[in-house]
């Protein structure tokens, strides 16, 4: 499916998804353009979220931004190009992604009946390293609000952590840090477990004879689980 909107009748069913890692990238652009050029700079132009309240992301209207009613999670982080919305180009760009911005995107052009839709993934950029022998951390950045980190073992049992740092850079996005001592006796498998309201992200650990290996996937608000096809990566555990 192509990431346009089209004109005439509206395509409530057409789906376009977008994959972006919070800590890696900052900004993202939603694509979304009539099928034949024209100008639409005089006309309205709505993004929004039906999961939000209001559900608004951004509001063009009439040559210019109206904003009154946007969601607050989005202010100061949305625009639209005056260039290219002479060309029917409404494209959305997002600053500062964060975790949040997770979601439905509904881009909507009342006078031309353009009507388009598609999902956003964010993927948290959560790293585990073996920073001495037998001590881990798992480090992660990028979330709003501020999170909770567990670490888990085996079958979900919360273990006691070491140190723990949570800071607010200059973005406003949260940066956190969390050791691990491991212990004899432990489970083969531990997680590094990113929470934030009703949605979390986690990193797993299996331990294999002399080996660690790491799987990253991602939890959805359902708590449904969605592997993803990342990298494995190997670090030799002594």
């Amino acid at each position: 499916m192509k990431p346009f909107c089209f004109t005439g009748e509206s395509l409530t069913n057409s789906q376009y998804r977008m994959f972006a890692v919070i800590g890696q990238t900052q900004d993202i652009v939603l694509p979304c353009k009539l099928d034949h050029p024209m100008d639409v700079v005089d006309e309205m132009v709505e993004w929004s979220r039906s999961d939000l309240n209001p559900r608004f992301v951004h509001v063009w209207r009439s040559g210019e931004d109206h904003l009154v009613g946007q969601n607050p999670s989005y202010k100061n982080r949305t625009s639209v190009s005056t260039e290219k919305l002479k060309t029917g180009d409404v494209s959305l760009k997002i600053t500062k992604v964060r975790l949040s911005d997770e979601g439905t995107y509904r881009c909507f052009i009342p006078g031309r009946k353009a009507d388009f839709s598609f999902y956003v993934f964010l993927e948290a950029d959560i790293k585990i390293t073996e920073v001495s022998p037998g001590v881990l951390e798992c480090k992660s950045k990028g979330w709003y609000p501020e999170p909770e980190v567990f670490w888990l073992e085996n079958e979900g049992k919360i273990i006691s952590a070491g140190s723990k740092e949570i800071l607010r850079g200059p973005d406003d996005l949260y940066v956190l840090s969390s050791r691990l001592t491991l212990e004899k006796g432990r489970g083969n498998n531990i997680t590094c477990r990113i929470q934030q309201n009703n949605q979390y992200r986690e990193l797993k650990l299996y331990s294999c004879s002399n080996f660690i290996i790491l799987y990253n996937y991602l939890k959805f608000r359902s708590i449904t689980t969605l592997l993803m096809g990342l990298a494995m990566m190997f670090i030799y555990h002594n």
